[in-house]
This record gives structure tokens, sequence and C-alpha cells, in this order.
């Protein structure tokens, strides 16, 4: 069929843009897996993530495919994430999830007839409890991970990984080996889910320092991004400042940086779009609301109120103490306006910058994937609304991945980024804080061991010591999560995330000593396997 645009009738094609948008979704949460007991609170960081964000991001990908929309976005799944969407048990744990918050929603269906609007948002969190476990269940046959690998292998989604298990490396470039593997054994494990090698990486917590590039290379990953000022304090400073690639000087490794001005209109609180008073409000939740002999089959177990997804109330005037109801109309248009504030945003600093650089620029805008949905009700609905008004009504810029920007563009400044993380201040402290520091000294010794018994006992076949080392290896890569020296800096849930850094490491230290003394418990070491069973496919000679 001939299009409006074809030549052959005469009309001219659309003019190239002027720049480019690269949106990046950070998909990452702590690896949390509980066997020895019927109910974990901190498993339903998953549950929730899932029904609030990974299945409504998918489901609006997949109509973007199916409605021919031209959209290219980067998403990092990490290696946690992806094993704990594909483990057994979790998926099952899940499908019980969602059947009680199906139950839950009709009951307050029934609950709130007599009040029209608490009524209408009672029917809309059924229809989507319902519609999640239709895609969880029948679409994706529980494998959610495979949907966006077929976004993947269409064309539309180039996914990246992380490190491991989303340590921190800033904190670990005292050990070269420490860091490798790290990066290592995220590729094996993004190649297992995704069937190819990764082109880029999500530095966690865009955590790097100079020299890490090298690692990266030789992993084989294209490119890396970094904060903001990692490019504008880098050295030298490049010509075109965060707004394009840069080539990090000790290997061939392309350093993307985030742009900030995308970043202050999703994430300031004050110009943030999740702030407006028509959006729903977060904390006001019917866990925490309604009468304990009603809500106690949903919530803990043990009578602690958590969240449960249904909440009634929108974000309202700041000025206001009494939360207005949520109107989801009136949340969906004002996403919608927002989407196109966000274009128009986009193209007048596209424009701007067009003409002082000599090339088309690209914009960075990466966001943690939690915040559309989770904490950002609207937010795919806004993704949405945006990526189909880039395509439809817009030719300032068009959306674009990394890896296609590279393709165009292979010749970049080359320099030295700048050490910097996303964390608040732009360093480490957020990772090395008052709170935090005391896991660093146990950490730096866990890795010197692996090292030492990954040389001692290099040419280990199959059997018991190799089963050990491997799972040294893993209770060594959970315990360096950055996930629990945040929770630690930011107060929440600090016992638990002090518990699991503490149980990493005593299971570390007892595996290394029954291993020096060539007496393993292989009951032991089992029962690691069976809670701790990440990275089935670990090698623990990545440490040599």
């Amino acid at each position: 069929m001939i299009g409006v645009n074809d030549p052959a009738r005469g009309f001219p094609p659309p003019p190239p843009p002027r720049g480019y948008l690269c949106l990046v979704l950070h998909a990452h949460l702590p690896f949390v897996r509980h066997p020895e007991t019927n109910y974990m609170m901190e498993e339903n960081w998953l549950y929730e993530a899932v029904t609030e964000t990974y299945i409504p991001l998918l489901a609006y990908f997949d109509n973007l495919a199916n409605d021919a929309i031209p959209f290219r976005m980067t998403m990092a799944i990490t290696p946690p994430l992806c094993a704990m969407l594909s483990d057994e048990l979790l998926r099952e744990r899940y499908a019980n999830h969602i059947n009680k918050l199906i139950d839950l929603a009709g009951k307050e269906v029934r609950r709130t007839r007599y009040d029209k609007a608490m009524n209408r948002s009672a029917r809309m969190y059924l229809e989507r409890f319902s519609l999640c476990q239709y895609i969880f269940e029948e679409k994706y046959g529980r494998d959610i991970v495979s949907g966006f690998k077929k976004l993947q292998d269409a064309g539309f989604l180039e996914i990246i990984t992380c490190a491991a298990t989303h340590g921190y490396l800033p904190n670990m470039q005292s050990n070269a080996n420490a860091v490798r593997a790290q990066i290592e054994i995220a590729v094996q494990s993004y190649n297992n889910f995704f069937g190819r090698r990764p082109r880029g990486i999500w530095l966690p917590e865009c955590g790097y320092y100079r020299g890490l590039e090298r690692f990266i290379g030789d992993s084989g990953i294209r490119y890396l991004f970094t904060e903001t000022h990692g490019l504008l304090n880098a050295d030298p400073p490049p010509h075109s400042g965060v707004y394009a690639p840069v080539r990090c000087k000790e290997a061939p490794v392309a350093a993307f940086a985030r742009d900030a001005e995308c970043s202050r209109s999703v994430w300031s609180a004050d110009e943030g779009y999740p702030g407006d008073p028509h959006y729903r409000e977060f904390h006001k939740d019917i866990g925490y609301d309604l009468e304990m002999p009603y809500i106690a089959p949903y919530i803990d177990p043990a009578g602690i109120r958590v969240h449960t997804g249904i909440k009634y109330h929108r974000v309202t005037n700041k000025h206001d103490p009494n939360k207005q109801l949520y109107e989801r109309e009136n949340a969906l248009r004002r996403a919608s306006v927002h989407a196109s504030d966000f274009i128009n945003k986009r193209a007048e600093q596209i424009n701007r910058i067009a003409d002082a650089i000599n090339r088309p620029p690209i914009v960075v805008a990466p966001y943690d994937a939690e915040l559309f949905g989770h904490w950002w009700f609207e937010g795919p609905e806004w993704l949405n609304f945006l990526i189909r008004k880039c395509a439809l009504e817009q030719g300032a810029f068009r959306l674009i991945t990394p890896s296609e920007y590279l393709d165009m563009h292979p010749e970049n400044h080359t320099c030295a980024p700048a050490f910097s993380s996303w964390g608040d201040g732009g360093y480490s402290q957020v990772w090395l804080d008052e709170a935090n520091e005391w896991i660093y000294p146990h950490l730096h010794r866990l890795e010197d061991r692996m090292v030492e018994c990954a040389r001692e006992f290099c040419n280990t076949g199959s059997g018991l010591g190799r089963r050990t080392l491997n799972q040294m290896a893993r209770e060594l890569l959970l315990a360096q999560s950055s996930d629990w020296a945040f929770i630690m800096k930011t107060g929440t849930t600090v016992e638990y995330a002090t518990r699991r850094v503490k149980e990493h490491i005593a299971s570390f230290l007892k595996l290394y000593e029954q291993l020096k003394a060539r007496e393993v418990d292989e009951d032991f070491v089992a029962l690691l396997e069976s809670h701790n069973n990440i990275f089935p496919d670990i090698d623990f000679r990545v440490y040599c």
C-alpha cells in the first residue's frame, strides 16, 4: 500500500528529527524468597510490583505494538527480578495473592454500593485485578519475563542488564574480582533469560568509578549509564555535555548520562507530575483504614497492617488536610495533559540544544520502573499517552534506544567520566553512612576469602565441594545487594535488611570453615541451595 508520505504519490518524506529521546526504565527488587514460612511480608514487594507496575507496563507495551505504534524503549530488568519472576514458588504465591485481591475487591464493590464515587473506584480495582490475573495466568502462563522478551525480539524494547545482585560497585573496587563477578554473572543470567548477551548495563544506583568500564568492556557490553555530573565533570569535559554519549577512556564502552530536566518533570516534589492533586494518593490504603475484622484476611496474618493496593482518595491540594475522593476520569485527563507538557518541554529543549552541537542530541530520561503504577498510580497511562503522542502528534524528536543511537553515531568524544551516583548528594553517602558502614569490613573479608577459595579449589570437579563453592558465591552476592544498605540508611524495614546481611555473612563463613576443614555438611549446603536458589548455573571460578 502506498503511504501518505510515499514519494510515489508526490509527497516528500518527513524531515529527519532534530533529536532523540531515550526513555529508560530500571526494574529492580532485591531477591526475597522465603520457602521456610507460608507468609513473609517482604515478599509483598514483588507481588505489589507485579500487579501495579510490571503487568500494567507489559499490557500497555503489548497494546502499542498491536496498534503499530513505532516506539522504542530501554528497560533494565535485573537478575534478581528475573529470578523471582521465574521462580515456581513465588509464581504460585503471586497467584494466591491476586486471587485474594480479587476477592477483596469484590467485597469492596458490595461494601461501597451506596457511595457512587467509591463504588466506581472499587469496580475499577476489581476489573484491574481480574485483568492482571488473566495476563499472568492465561496470556503468559505465569511467565511475564517471556512477555518482555517477546517485545525485545520484535524490536520495541531493548532490555539491558544490571550487576548480578545490584551491588553498589564503587564500594567493591578494592577487590577487582568481586566487581568482575557481579558483571559476568549478570551477563550469564541475562543470556539464560533472553537468549543473547546484553548490549547495555544499568550500573546499580548509577554508581560509577573510573576504570569500571574495563570489566564492562571485557564482558562484551557496549554501553552504560551515569548520573548527570558523571559526564559534566568528566576529564576532559565532553563538547556535547550530556546530550551525546562519550567513549570511556579505559575501554571501548559508551557512557550516556541522565538529563536533569527530565528528572525534575517527574521526580521533583515541587515540579513533578505525580504530585498533581487529581492523582491517586499512595499512602491512604484500606489496609490501614478499615476495621480489623473486615481487613484481617487480606493483611499480614500476624495482624500487621499493610498496603492492599485499594485506595479511594486523591492527592488533593497540599493545603487541604482532608483527602478528597479519587476520580479516575479526571486523573487520566491530567495524565494526558502532563504527557503533552513533557513532550513540549523536550521539543523545546532539543531544538535549543540541536543548534549548539554538531549532531542530533539524545536526551536520556531514566526512571525506576516501579514509579510507574506502584508509586504513581497513573504512571503507566502517562507513559502510554507519551509514547502515542510522540509518534503521532509531533516531529521534533523520536524515541530511540542507546544501541540505535550508537549505530548512527559510532564516533564519540573520548574522556574519563567522573565518580558519581544518582543517590542523594550524587556520590556514595547513601551506601556508606553511619547507619550501614558496619557491613563493609565483613563484605570485604568475604570477597577476599571467595577469591582465595576460588583459586585454591579451582580444579574442583562436580560434587559436594563444587556445590559448596557455588553456594558461597551466592551468599556473597546476596549480601552485597545495595538494597540492604539503602534500607538501613532510609530507616525502612531495617530489621529485615540487617537480618538478611547477617544471615548471608554467617552462612558464607560457615561454608568457608567447613570447606577449609574438609568437613562440609551436605545437609547445610542443600538447605541453603533450596532457600537461596538464585543463579542455578553459577560457576565459582568467576572469582579466579
